[in-house]
């Protein structure tokens, strides 16, 4: 199955209850903009946590009516990181929401281990990207989150997502390992690893999808590419998860497509025990709406 683009969020997401997004930091037009999408949708209902004065002058600056959404008073990032978490780990939201405030500050809030959302699995970040000139979806992992992953890293960070593409409805996806050339170099060790993960995946270490790899950007989304390469699998062309080497690759790949690509995004993170929307400060109320859809969409299954 794959997806022409990412409008499907929507529609999934508004099957079922309407779900709860809390949002730290919510003094940020595009991110107000993008709840009062979702819930005009009938998607989410919204907690906001911040400086209430603030939140309502952009709300008016934004023309966007908040009068329906609970507000919940914070002075700084660290005290709205810490009472959004807490009201999602008492039960009183469904999904996290990464507002105006660095990642940093926000993951160790969910981090926390008193009243935080750990699960026991690694947090990885997943982008699901809507590409013109490709025609359909693409899964970009982990470009937001963990930094230099070794082995194991990558086969969490590829078990989180495939775990999201079976809530999505695809049964078995096709996971790129992502390297500069298509073959493995031991002086290229994220090669080296490539092909470990596609012996993992053979001997059902990993699994619920096909990984091949190392393969390069090209001949992993283009059939012809794969062809001229000489690059025979069921992966290659098809692709519809890139397994990027480190978070330097993930996060260029992933602004080529939304600021120059002409891309739209839906961005969430995964492992905790429950979806935490998080995007740059920097996406549009598009990618934001959408990225609360998806994160919806998870935290009903």
């Amino acid at each position: 199955m794959s997806f022409k683009n990412l409008e499907f969020l929507f529609e999934r997401a508004k099957k079922g209850n309407i779900m709860r997004v809390v949002v730290a930091a919510a003094e940020d037009g595009e991110v107000l903009e993008a709840v009062h999408t979702a819930n005009v949708e009938g998607i989410v209902e919204a907690t906001l946590v911040g400086d209430p004065d603030k939140i309502s002058k952009v709300a008016k600056d934004k023309g966007v009516d908040i009068s329906s959404f609970e507000v919940i008073p914070a002075t700084n990032e660290e005290e709205a990181a810490m009472k959004a978490v807490q009201a999602v780990s008492s039960g009183e939201g469904d999904l996290l929401m990464k507002g105006f405030i660095k990642t940093s500050t926000l993951l160790k809030a969910v981090l926390n281990k008193e009243w935080g959302l750990r699960s026991g699995r690694l947090l990885s970040h997943l982008f699901l990207f809507e590409v013109p000139r490709l025609g359909r979806v693409v899964g970009l992992t982990d470009g937001g989150l963990n930094t230099y992953p070794g082995l194991q890293e990558k086969a969490a960070i590829v078990s989180n997502a495939v775990s999201c593409y079976h809530a999505l409805g695809v049964e078995t996806p096709k996971v790129a390992a992502l390297a500069a050339v298509e073959v493995v170099n031991p002086d290229m060790p994220c090669t080296l690893e490539a092909a470990a993960l596609v012996q993992m995946n053979r001997r059902n270490q990993i699994k619920g999808c096909i990984i091949d790899g190392p393969l390069a950007l090209d001949n992993a989304l283009s059939e012809e590419a794969a062809r001229h390469k000489g690059v025979v699998s069921e992966v290659a062309g098809h692709a519809e998860v890139l397994l990027v080497p480190d978070i330097e690759a993930g996060n260029l790949l992933g602004k080529v497509i939304l600021f120059m690509a002409n891309g739209a995004g839906a961005g969430v993170v995964l492992g905790a025990k429950v979806p935490v929307v998080l995007t740059s400060r920097g996406d549009t109320a598009r990618t934001k709406a959408l990225s609360i859809a998806l994160g919806a969409v998870l935290a009903k299954t």
